[in-house]
């Protein structure tokens, strides 16, 4: 078990991709703080079944304050924090726009989340981090942002601004020994995703077909990688973008 006596902070946890990293990541023996908006209380009661030690907070990444209660209750709780997934992210709902019709407000709630969500929590579980002297940050990007996917571009232009958060907290972190990493997925058929009128199976065939593997992404494809970034396996690997994708972007 790479992970045993370890905890880690998972954001948008409760369900989706955040809950395949939350199983897998107790499967290893972590520890497991799931932060979300959403209620994670299923999730840390399936871990529990399974013998996992894990907590549900209710956490709005974009709120300082939030953030703060939530880092606080995951060091009381376990008394340390090892790995931070910085999973949160609004990407579900999104209506597809030309750049120049998005409102105002369309561009910061995605950027408050996406982008904004990372440093408020990478800030907050930094000092624990130090005083331990060792820590993982992994970044959750998107391949999206390689093919400058169109009428998107609030959701791309964060996922842009996650890889180069995550390069320069990499340069900014080493002297304390903290790994800062990014993963940046594919499209991904989610349990938030699955039904949704917005992708037809007609439109999820036509993805696959764009990759060296022709079949859809699911979220148990990206599990490995998290796992991998938060192990001492990748102890000497840090501001690296993982793509996984199936092949579908060659950068």
């Amino acid at each position: 078990m790479k992970l045993a006596g370890k905890t880690v902070i998972i954001t948008g946890g409760a369900r989706g991709i955040g809950k395949a990293y939350a199983l897998a990541l107790a499967q290893e023996g972590a520890q497991v703080a799931v932060a979300d908006v959403l209620d994670g209380t299923a999730v840390v009661e399936e871990m529990a079944q399974k013998g996992g030690e894990a907590i549900a907070l209710r956490t709005d990444v974009s709120d300082e304050e939030s953030v703060n209660i939530m880092t606080h209750a995951v060091q009381e709780r376990f008394g340390r924090i090892d790995v931070l997934v910085n999973n949160a992210g609004i990407f579900v709902g999104l209506t597809r726009k030309p750049f120049y019709e998005l409102t105002v407000e369309e561009w910061d709630r995605v950027m408050n989340v996406n982008l904004r969500g990372i440093f408020l929590c990478s800030k907050a579980v930094y000092p624990q981090m130090k005083k331990q002297g060792k820590g993982k940050i992994i970044n959750v990007s998107s391949a999206t942002f390689f093919m400058g996917v169109p009428f998107l571009s609030h959701y791309v232009a964060s996922k842009g601004g996650v890889i180069a958060l995550t390069r320069t907290m990499a340069r900014e972190l080493g002297e304390d020994n903290i790994c800062v990493n990014a993963i940046a997925p594919g499209f991904t058929v989610s349990e938030a995703l699955q039904g949704s009128p917005a992708y037809p199976e007609e439109r999820l065939q036509m993805l696959a077909s764009g990759r060296c593997f022709k079949r859809n992404e699911v979220s148990e494809d990206l599990t490995g990688t998290v796992v991998f970034l938060a192990s001492p396996d990748s102890d000497f690997i840090t501001g690296q973008t993982i793509i996984v994708d199936g092949g579908g972007t060659f950068v």
